[in-house]
C-alpha cells in the first residue's frame, strides 16, 4: 500500500470513528421560579427570603434558580397571595392580615396574647399550621410561616398613657389589630405598611399599631413620636412564604427535598431576625429622642381587659364558619404559654 493510500485509509477511519461516537446531551436548563416579597430590598426579612432563593439554586446544585422581586415590584402586598395562586409569580412573601377574612383559622394567631418576642410568635403559628392544617391554604404550596415580635401602640404627636388618651385618633391597623384598636377606642384605618410613612406625615392617621423593628425597617421613627408599651395584650403579624401548587408539584422529588430542608432551617432565622430588628427599631427611637411610655401594672390589666373580648368574638364569629375557632383559641393560648417559659 502506497503512503498516500495509508494516510487516505487513516483519516477515513478516523471520520468514521468520530462520526460514530455518541454526542454527549446539553446541560438542561435550571427550573426558574419567580418571587414576589413585599418587604424593601433593604429589610432584614427581605435580605432572608433573597438569601433563601440562593440557597435554594446551592442546594439543588443549580437545578432551581429563583429570580427575586422585592419591594412589591412583581405584585402589590394585596395581590401576593392570589398573584401566587394565579401564577403571577411562582413564590410569595406576605401576611394574612391583608387579607382579612380569607385565612379565617390562622387569624388565630393574630389575637392580642401578649407575644413576648418573634421567635415565639414563629413558632406559634407553625405549631398552629401544623396542627389545623387549614383547608383555607389548600391553594397553595406552604413553605413555612413566621411571626413578629409583639405590636405595640405607636403614636405622631400624642402620648398615650391610658386607654382614654386614644380616644379620637385615628390610628393605621389591619386585620384583627383594627379591632384591638377599637376595643380600646381609637379609630382604626386600613392600610399596608408600604402607605404608613406618607400617611403619618401627612396627618391621615395619628399612628399606627407595629413591631419595633418597624421603626428602623420601616423609617417609621422618622415620623412618630411615642411608643405606648402595651406588652399584656400584645399582638403578632404572621407571614406567609407559599409557592403556587402546580409550579410546586412540577419540581423533581430531590429539589422539594431540598427545598423542605431549607424551609425548616428558615424558619428559627426569621424568628432571630425579628427579635435582632426589634433591639435595633428600639435603639432608632431612642437616637431620634423618641418617647417610650411604660403602662403601669393596673393600666395594663385594663388594656388585656378591654381587648379580651376581641378573642371571644373572634371565635363565635369563626365558628359559625365551620371552621374549630375554639379549638383554635385555646391550643393557641397553650402554646404561647409553653414556648413562654
Amino acid at each position: 500500500m502506497s503512503k498516500k493510500l495509508l494516510v487516505l485509509t487513516l483519516t477515513a477511519a478516523l471520520i468514521a470513528a468520530f462520526s460514530m461516537a455518541p454526542v454527549p446531551a446539553p446541560a438542561a436548563e435550571p427550573i426558574k421560579l419567580t418571587y414576589s416579597c413585599f418587604f424593601p430590598p433593604t429589610h432584614v426579612q427581605s435580605k432572608l427570603a433573597d438569601a433563601w432563593c440562593k440557597e435554594v439554586e446551592k442546594r439543588t446544585k443549580g437545578k432551581v434558580k429563583v429570580e427575586y422581586y422585592p419591594g412589591q415590584t412583581l405584585t402589590k402586598a394585596k395581590q401576593v397571595y392570589d398573584g401566587t395562586v394565579q401564577g403571577m409569580s411562582d413564590i410569595g412573601f406576605c401576611l394574612f392580615g391583608y387579607n382579612r377574612g380569607r385565612f379565617p383559622l390562622m387569624e388565630v394567631v393574630d389575637l392580642p396574647l401578649g407575644y413576648p418576642n418573634g421567635k415565639v410568635a414563629t413558632q406559634v403559628a407553625n405549631a398552629v399550621y401544623k396542627k389545623f392544617n387549614p383547608k383555607e391554604l389548600d391553594d397553595v404550596q406552604v413553605m413555612y410561616l413566621h411571626a413578629h415580635g409583639p405590636g405595640l401602640l405607636h403614636t405622631k404627636d400624642k402620648a398615650v398613657k391610658k386607654m382614654e388618651d386614644l380616644k379620637g385618633l385615628k390610628i393605621r391597623s389591619h386585620g384583627t389589630t383594627a379591632k384591638v384598636v377599637e376595643a380600646l377606642g381609637g379609630t382604626p384605618v386600613a392600610m399596608p405598611m408600604p402607605e404608613l410613612y406618607q400617611a403619618l406625615q401627612r396627618g391621615v392617621v395619628d399612628g399606627g399599631m407595629y413591631p419595633l423593628e418597624t421603626n428602623k425597617g420601616w423609617r417609621m421613627a422618622e415620623v412618630v413620636k411615642y411608643c405606648t408599651e402595651n406588652y399584656a395584650n400584645a399582638y403578632t403579624t404572621t407571614f406567609y412564604v407559599v409557592m403556587n401548587k402546580g409550579k410546586w408539584n412540577s419540581l423533581p422529588k430531590d429539589a422539594q427535598e431540598a427545598i423542605i430542608q431549607i424551609n425548616e432551617e428558615w424558619i428559627p432565622k426569621h424568628g432571630a431576625a425579628w427579635d435582632e430588628s426589634d433591639k435595633v427599631g428600639r435603639e432608632f427611637m431612642l437616637k431620634k429622642g423618641r418617647k417610650f411610655i411604660k403602662l403601669s401594672p393596673e393600666e395594663s390589666a385594663r388594656w388585656k381587659k378591654a381587648t379580651d373580648p376581641v378573642l371571644d368574638a373572634y371565635a363565635k364569629e369563626t365558628s359559625a364558619k365551620g371552621v374549630p375557632a375554639k379549638e383554635a383559641v385555646e391550643f393557641t393560648k397553650k402554646k404561647l404559654s409553653e414556648l413562654s417559659k
